[in-house]
């Protein structure tokens, strides 16, 4: 072995932080070079690894090595999305020297383990998995090419890869796991490893613990216990487990509910969220308890120090005057994919974030002809900005990025970027004035997108979900998005869009250009109330007081808490 486990860490542990943890997630968004990732579960975990490091926790991250990435984000001949796949290199990473067999469709897999160290990207040690290697057949080395691969078969294949091979990396180190932090449910294969090692459910619970990002019954992960059994999911265990972890359910596991019944605790990534998984899960016997805590981003990395270096000190004009270079730096990618010159004096809104039908991106576009009144407006000028990837095979999601396209390509004030990566997103949340957010009213677990939009400057306007009702204060820190009472999706979508563009057109917009005075103070105090709260340290520390020192709970406890659940 050419890797020490001594020589992991460069610091000594916080007291506090002593307890060692692995952390389990399917994607990382460290920085803008290492491509494995898709959205906001791999920024959350990012932020949460560098955290760690900032805190001197004893804790180890574990993913997957995508040969691939997600995707690369480009665009056809006409301007349409396309999908692009390249082979992405990195020589900052270590090769341990491990390689280890693990058990997929009952062949023997070797997996390879390379580690980014600590002082690369100023995280705590991460591990990323691989099975691109010549002792692999085909087959085998495709399960780390493509990020959510869209085949059930290869799926299956990388949460094995992840959760048995990440597990039992831990062991070929000798690493003393405590507790093992699954970040969503793909690892799960990594409590059946926990099982078939320490033989009871009770075990396995003492050790596990679970975080849940998806807050609708469809998004979460399940598969037919018979296609599981015969790709080695479950590592040996024997039928009557895993029925009694999938029921009532006799055909089907859900990797969520399975998780539930594995973990001692989980939680939600807002309160908002903890409350609706608590709804979602609570009538199904034998869970852990549901707490939350509130997803956050890592200030050190997504805050522009000057800006920030001009808020602490009260320098107004400094303020504004990097705000103003800031949006310069943004327009030149605008300018460069486009063609389109933005101008800095002009209010910038973006929406930017994963595509999905649910964000709703084109809500603004809704009543094309009131929004083109509103961007092409003479006095009161407005300069709209899109970015996001879609998944590769939601061709509903890419019909939307389409759509836009096409619509907004003769408006020169509104254009639609391409590669929404680290960089990107920096890019966009220090160069906006405002960050639209526009989910339907509990489809968003947590969302961070707009808590680093707020550490640089830009006025959130959202939908009160997620993350956003432990924030806000309407027309003091952001503008809300009164959501309506209708549970019809045609005619929620008809009002809430009215309600955006009223809020635009009176409100503002206006604000933006008549009191620059008061805008000013609406954007500082939003960088005043987006810290430490929404900074990742506290997350940290969180997962520490409520998750990982928390001790184990009986079956009875598990019973009792259920009782006393107020929704």
């Amino acid at each position: 072995m050419m890797i020490k486990l001594s020589d992991l860490f460069p610091y000594q542990f916080d007291k506090k932080y002593a307890k060692p943890v692995t952390y389990f997630s399917m994607e990382f968004a460290i920085d803008q070079p290492l491509k494995i990732y898709s959205g906001g579960l791999g920024f959350l975990a990012g932020s949460h690894m560098r955290s760690a490091f900032e805190l001197k926790q004893n804790l180890i991250g574990v993913g997957i090595l995508w040969k691939y990435g997600y995707y690369d984000q480009d665009r056809n001949i006409d301007g349409t999305l396309k999908v692009n796949y390249t082979e992405k290199n990195y020589s900052f990473l270590t090769d341990t020297g491990i390689q280890f067999p693990i058990t997929i469709h009952n062949h023997t897999v070797i997996v390879k383990a390379w580690l980014l160290k600590p002082e690369v990207f100023n995280t705590v040690p991460m591990f990323f998995l691989s099975t691109d290697i010549e002792e692999n057949d085909h087959l085998a080395q495709t399960i780390c090419h493509r990020l959510y691969d869209s085949h059930e078969s290869a799926r299956i294949a990388q949460s094995i890869l992840l959760g048995v091979g990440g597990a039992k990396l831990m062991d070929e180190l000798g690493r003393h796991t405590e507790v093992y932090h699954m970040n969503e449910g793909h690892a799960l294969p990594l409590c059946f490893y926990l099982l078939d090692k320490h033989k009871t459910i009770e075990e396995v619970q003492k050790r596990v613990v679970f975080t849940t990002h998806t807050p609708e019954m469809a998004g979460n992960e399940e598969h037919a216990i018979k296609t599981l059994e015969v790709l080695s999911f479950f590592q040996g265990a024997n039928t009557e487990t895993v029925h009694q972890l999938a029921a009532p359910d006799e055909t089907n596991l859900s990797y969520t509910l399975a998780a539930l019944r594995m973990a001692r605790i989980a939680n939600g990534v807002s309160y908002m969220h903890g409350a609706v998984s608590r709804k979602m899960w609570g009538n199904h016997e034998n869970i852990c308890p549901i707490g939350e805590i509130t997803n956050a981003q890592n200030k050190t990395y997504w805050m522009d120090p000057v800006l920030n270096d001009f808020h602490k000190h009260g320098d107004d004009k400094g303020l504004e005057a990097r705000k103003k270079e800031m949006k310069r730096e943004l327009f030149k990618t605008v300018a460069n994919q486009t063609g389109k010159i933005f101008k800095e004096d002009v209010i910038t809104i973006v929406w930017a974030r994963r595509f999905a039908g649910y964000k709703r991106a084109n809500l603004i576009l809704r009543d094309f002809a009131r929004f083109e009144k509103l961007v092409t407006n003479e006095k009161y000028p407005v300069q709209v900005i899109w970015a996001g990837k879609p998944y590769p095979e939601d061709y509903g999601a890419i019909h939307i990025f389409n759509d836009i396209h096409f619509k907004i390509k003769s408006l020169p004030n509104c254009a639609i970027l391409t590669g929404y990566e680290m960089g990107l997103s920096a890019l966009l949340k220090k160069g906006s004035d405002a960050w639209l957010n526009t989910p339907r009213i509990t489809r968003e677990a947590s969302g961070t997108s707009g808590m680093t939009a707020a550490m640089n400057g830009s006025i959130n306007i959202s939908i009160p979900d997620g993350w956003i009702p432990e924030f806000s204060k309407d027309k003091k820190n952001c503008f809300i998005i009164q959501p309506s009472e209708t549970e019809n999706q045609e005619e929620q979508d008809r009002i809430e869009s009215e309600t955006l563009l009223d809020l635009l057109e009176k409100e503002i917009v206006p604000l933006y250009y008549d009191k620059p005075k008061n805008w000013l103070k609406l954007v500082k105090q939003s960088m005043e109330d987006i810290l430490p709260y929404f900074d990742s340290s506290r997350m940290a520390r969180e997962y520490y007081e409520k998750m990982y020192l928390a001790e184990n709970q009986s079956t009875d406890e598990r019973k009792k808490r259920k009782e006393l659940e107020v929704l």
